[in-house]
């Protein structure tokens, strides 16, 4: 399709830009505490924008760095939405960690049409199409077929916050572990950890807060793998600030059980 194929462009563009600065180094600049920008960041949703624009000038834009219009002021439900994040794992990026991705997720009134992530520094690309299913270097991914958390690896991801939402944070993953898990695993890129439940690495994944850029793409590729993913309330996860919990489908329950009761004492979604 089209869409799959300018989102392949302009992650592409958005990636080259990303790995050079990744070779060469990068001054970060701070957005709030432990949350970092660079001229990586700004430029390469630049490059994603321009790549887009010039075959969908009438397309609606969502991005991180402000490039394009902001979550509050946007339509999420337009006919034709693009979501992007330029640079998922940002804190990977500024200590030379090549675990980091630019997230690209396409949608129409409001539901995912297709969705691409790539990370530049390893040449990963990962993509996903509505009923066409989801794809690993275009490899078919599917998620795990573990049916208990004893059988599974899970991820986890902070936000930035340092009260409240990191110690609902760690009761979970006591919680988790109580339950036999195999172990946790904190890799700091979302986009990437949904796509490793996709893939059958994780059984599942949660965080307790994530913007709509960090899980656009991959919400579609845990689906179309055959997984599941909510918010951490079991609700239908919304194109906006949202807790996030994906799984392979047969965990959901069992792990919802968990992350929901400990959810911080304040407006999650």
């Amino acid at each position: 399709m089209r869409e799959l194929e300018v989102a392949r462009q302009a992650a592409q563009a958005g990636g080259a830009i990303l790995a050079g600065y990744f070779r060469q180094g990068v001054e970060m600049r701070t957005k709030q505490e432990c949350d970092f920008v660079s001229d990586a960041d700004v430029e390469s949703e630049r490059a994603i924008i321009d790549v887009i624009r010039s075959h969908f000038r009438g397309h609606v834009i969502l991005g991180e760095e402000g490039q394009a219009g902001a979550a509050e002021t946007l339509d999420t439900n337009a006919e034709s939405l693009w979501v992007i994040d330029p640079l998922d794992g940002t804190t990977n990026f500024a200590h030379n960690i090549p675990h980091f991705a630019v997230s690209i997720g396409f949608y129409q009134r409001g539901q995912p049409v297709c969705g691409v992530i790539y990370n530049p520094a390893r040449g990963d690309w990962f993509h996903a199409v509505r009923g066409a299913g989801a794809f690993t270097n275009d490899t078919p991914a599917t998620v795990a077929d573990h049916a208990s958390p004893g059988d599974s690896l899970v991820g986890v991801g902070f936000y930035y916050d340092r009260g409240a939402m990191m110690d609902a944070t760690l009761t979970s993953i006591r919680d988790l572990f109580q339950q036999k898990i195999h172990g946790i695993r904190r890799c700091g890129t979302a986009s990437l950890d949904l796509c490793q439940v996709g893939c059958g690495q994780l059984g599942a994944f949660f965080e307790y807060e994530l913007s709509p850029w960090d899980f656009a793409a991959g919400r579609l590729f845990v689906e179309e793998a055959g997984g599941k993913i909510t918010n951490c309330c079991g609700d239908e996860l919304p194109l906006a600030k949202s807790s996030v919990l994906a799984s392979n489908g047969k965990l959901h329950d069992a792990v919802l059980e968990i992350v929901s009761k400990n959810i911080p004492d304040q407006d999650m979604g």
